[in-house]
């Protein structure tokens, strides 16, 4: 299908230069929240020192980072929808940058705490209304691009621990370091906002009611909610490996402690490159496939993984579990923005801020269960979490009113 059928399919579809400058830009967006989150996770050790707090008193402000960013997630929603993802997400990642600087300015708990909040906030909002504009992308390219923009931001996190190693090599202080990255990322947004794309259409106006009351306040579809559920669990997933691949191979096969580092490194690598593919795939099977197929595969590398006595299997275990993921979130994501454009932004921030959830529920969810047994066995929860997944995702498959892209009709 030409651009220029694609124009006549959909009246307002803009012109071909233009919807590449605007999917160049949400790359560009996608790479900085990558590039920002991971400059502070490569500080935190220094941070911490810094602040001179304990590894627990840490733990619990993170959760400061997570209520921002759920907080933000659901007020930038709305945002997003009624003001543009042009004018919400250039705003956003100039205040996930700004608020980048502050952690390293902490010398106190306190003082570590508020920063974290105001960073999770700036940083639940560029996720958010970048996801909301991506839709927007995907919708005028007609075909899945989502996966993509997700793998830009894995590699932006890679590009942070290269740059990160090295400033702290040189000895900078984390408010240097972290105050240039801010300069960095308000450069970035500035220049990247003029190619974002500008809303379809002007919202329809409110009518009142015959009464003269208020119009009656729209609720989330139940779909909405059951694709946000699904996404809890995927992204529960994705933080048990964050946080547990590597103590698996340490405690469960007493690995080396370099070698037990490479779990992480396969998931986190093979997830990547499941991205940069998932949206081919997509396009050729269709979205259901992927979340079904992957969420599958997922389980059966995670179960080989917990259940192998030897370390290559492990790894190769954790690897299959990073490829089968890859795709997942991207779909949910992408199903949420198509299922309403007009209401994009609010569904997406309902499927992501559940999803950050799971994120931070996976790892403080297997430690206690470690009590009752073995750190393999417990890693089992997360096998049932993929092979729920694999078993709804039809929930996916576009209602009769909405095409999404990867149906039938639909091509790269």
């Amino acid at each position: 299908m030409t651009t220029s059928t694609r124009s006549a399919a959909r009246p307002g579809t803009p012109p071909a230069a233009r919807l590449r400058a605007g999917r160049a830009a949400t790359f560009a967006y996608f790479a900085l929240n990558g590039f920002l989150m991971g400059m502070w996770i490569v500080h935190i050790p220094s941070v911490e020192h810094r602040a001179g707090i304990s590894h627990a008193v840490l733990g619990w402000l993170l959760l400061l980072l997570g209520a921002g960013a759920f907080v933000g997630m659901q007020l930038v929603g709305p945002l997003t929808d009624r003001f543009g993802a042009r004018t919400v997400v250039p705003l956003s990642a100039a205040l996930c940058s700004v608020t980048l600087f502050l952690p390293g300015l902490a010398t106190h708990a306190w003082s570590l705490g508020s920063a974290l909040l105001l960073l999770g906030f700036g940083n639940g909002c560029l996720d958010v209304s970048m996801n909301a504009h991506a839709v927007q992308v995907e919708r005028d390219y007609r075909r899945p691009v989502m996966s993509a923009f997700h793998a830009t931001f894995s590699l932006g996190g890679v590009l942070a621990s290269l740059v990160g190693a090295r400033t702290l090599a040189w000895g900078w202080h984390p408010a240097a370091s972290l105050g240039a990255v801010a300069l960095l990322g308000l450069a970035v947004a500035a220049l990247a906002a003029p190619a974002l794309l500008p809303a379809a259409g002007s919202p329809a106006p409110v009518s009142p009611a015959a009464d003269g009351a208020a119009p009656a306040r729209r609720t989330t579809p139940r779909r909405i909610w059951l694709l946000a559920v699904l996404a809890l669990m995927i992204m529960l997933c994705e933080g048990v490996a964050n946080d547990w691949s590597a103590l698996h191979l340490r405690t469960v096969l007493d690995a080396p402690a370099a070698t037990a580092a490479l779990a992480y490194g396969a998931f986190a690598t093979a997830m990547t490159v499941g991205r940069l593919l998932a949206d081919r795939a997509a396009g050729r099977l269709g979205p259901v496939a992927v979340l079904r197929y992957g969420a599958a595969t997922a389980a059966a590398g995670l179960t080989a993984a917990a259940l192998s006595p030897w370390i290559p299997l492990a790894l190769a275990g954790w690897a299959v579990f990073g490829a089968g993921l890859s795709g997942c979130v991207p779909q949910l994501f992408s199903a949420a923005g198509h299922a309403d454009p007009d209401n994009a932004g609010t569904n997406v921030s309902r499927v992501a801020g559940l999803g950050y959830l799971g994120m931070l529920a996976g790892p403080a969810v297997i430690g206690p269960l470690t009590r009752f047994a073995p750190l393999n066995l417990t890693l089992l929860l997360p096998v049932a979490c993929c092979l729920v997944a694999a078993a709804t995702a039809g929930i996916l498959r576009a209602r009769p009113t909405t095409t999404l892209p990867g149906d039938a009709g639909a091509t790269a």
